[in-house]
């Protein structure tokens, strides 16, 4: 037998069941109750057997209509599901991903998860506005000027932050220096004036470290721009502390060392908890996280 089942019957079905009258379906479905006595008479006839029980209190369901008012619940969500699976892909073929960056991340580390992603979505744009300050890429957020944060992880709780690697910071030496280890010792950092980003949050990890050693040391020079640091250290005026990201592209004859004691900046794509993302914007963490491994192996060869 080929049943011929109409969805607004399994809808009445379900409607009755949960109200356990027939006024109340109608108003939760929104349409007279006429419609619901028909729905549920045309789904009985069709079925060959008696769903509900009417009387004066209402309307119950006999015991096969409770099993069939059980799948008809699951045929309900089923198709809940298709269409939320539809909505997915509709709006994986199109739309924008507004990623607010440094531009040492957005250099070295988003070509790549664009790449991915594009491989998969290639409807799907990119915007990727860039910031010297983290504050500035914090406030793209909150105003809904981005949707993710590329940058050092925001701290919080109103943010949700996949991490991605640690950009470790190292020290750029002049040519005039002449090191043969890469590995700089604290005499050897003693040797030039220290160079740190005039950034707070940059500023503060490196003054908070240099202050803990033995003996402590202070910044001589704070620059705004990584560019203008470099060639500081390219005309022997200093030793810049910056992370390796940060530093690049290194001038010819600057040298790279490992700090003497261990500080990097945290890097993740930060969101907001309780923004409406787009299907877009989780596709494309996702791209990120599937190639998080790559960036890190890249990230650590740079320089």
């Amino acid at each position: 037998m080929t049943l011929k089942l109409k969805l607004s019957q399994l809808r009445a079905l379900v409607a009755v069941a949960t109200c356990g009258n027939f006024s109340g379906a109608a108003l939760d479905l929104e349409v007279t109750q006429s419609t619901i006595s028909h729905a549920i008479a045309t789904l009985e006839d069709e079925l060959g057997v008696i769903l509900l029980q009417r009387g004066r209190h209402g309307a119950r369901l006999t015991p096969v209509g409770e099993r069939i008012t059980t799948k008809a619940q699951q045929v309900l969500a089923l198709l809940e599901e298709m269409s939320s699976d539809a909505d997915q892909a509709k709006g994986l073929q199109g739309g924008t991903v507004r990623i607010a960056a440094f531009r040492s991340v957005a250099t070295n580390v988003l070509p790549k998860a664009i790449a991915q992603l594009h491989s998969r979505y290639p409807s799907i744009s990119i915007s990727i506005a860039e910031f010297d300050e983290l504050r500035q890429l914090e406030q793209a957020l909150l105003q809904g000027q981005v949707d993710i944060c590329v940058a050092e992880s925001l701290c919080g709780e109103d943010y949700e932050v996949m991490p991605i690697f640690e950009d470790e910071y190292v020290a750029l030496l002049p040519p005039s220096a002449g090191l043969r280890d890469a590995q700089l010792r604290l005499e050897d950092l003693g040797q030039y004036p220290l160079i740190a980003s005039q950034h707070n949050s940059c500023f503060d990890r490196i003054r908070l470290q240099l202050a803990q050693l033995n003996p402590p040391f202070e910044v001589a020079y704070r620059i705004r721009h990584d560019s203008s640091m470099t060639s500081m250290v390219k005309q022997g005026l200093g030793i810049a502390i910056m992370p390796r990201l940060a530093a690049e592209p290194i001038p010819e004859g600057v040298q790279v060392c490992r700090l003497p004691f261990h500080l990097f900046r945290p890097i993740g794509a930060s969101r907001l908890k309780k923004a409406l993302h787009t299907p877009a914007v989780y596709a494309f963490l996702e791209a990120l996280r599937d190639c998080q491994s790559a960036i890190a192996v890249s990230v650590s060869s740079v320089g």
